[in-house]
């Protein structure tokens, strides 16, 4: 039988084309593997806590005892709303563990606090959370400043 001369078989690409289309795969992974890098924070950034500031103990319990006072002379004169200053009694407790250890306390949640060593913080912080986010009736000021005054002064 004789071959169809009007029939042409498949032409065969150059190899240029192939290795064209690999490069092309190449650069948009190249392109979202630099897009993933570039938006992503480092691991180490989450990891690393602030040294400790090295303080004087001493000083910086006097500092928060100070502030402490402030904040519940502020209250009883009614400057300052007793909701407002539960929260601000636990702020300043959460600012001395993290100025005390290099801990970022401010911003960990009470169960963060509890996962981390720092129990006495954890259980301090428990104390407060009632009377900072609880339901009304809110406690006495003077009671969650003496509880943040005990914390403080038994911090070593």
């Amino acid at each position: 039988m004789q071959a169809d001369p009007e029939f042409y078989g498949p032409l065969q690409y150059g190899p240029v084309w192939m290795w064209a289309g690999v490069a092309l795969l190449v650069l948009v992974a190249a392109w979202y593997a630099f897009v993933l890098a570039a938006t992503r924070r480092p691991r180490e950034a989450h990891s690393i806590q602030r040294p400790a500031q090295l303080t004087n103990l001493a000083a910086l319990k006097a500092a928060y005892l100070q502030r402490i006072d402030d904040v519940e002379r502020d209250a009883a004169a009614g400057t300052r709303s007793a909701r407002g200053s539960h929260q601000e009694i636990s702020l300043l407790l959460r600012k001395f563990v993290r100025d005390a250890t290099g801990v970022d306390a401010p911003r960990m949640t009470q169960a963060d606090l509890a996962r981390h060593p720092l129990p006495a913080a954890a259980a301090a912080v428990g104390a407060l959370y009632p009377a900072a986010f609880g339901p009304d009736p809110v406690p006495s000021v003077a009671s969650s400043a003496a509880a943040a005054r005990r914390a403080v002064q038994a911090w070593n």
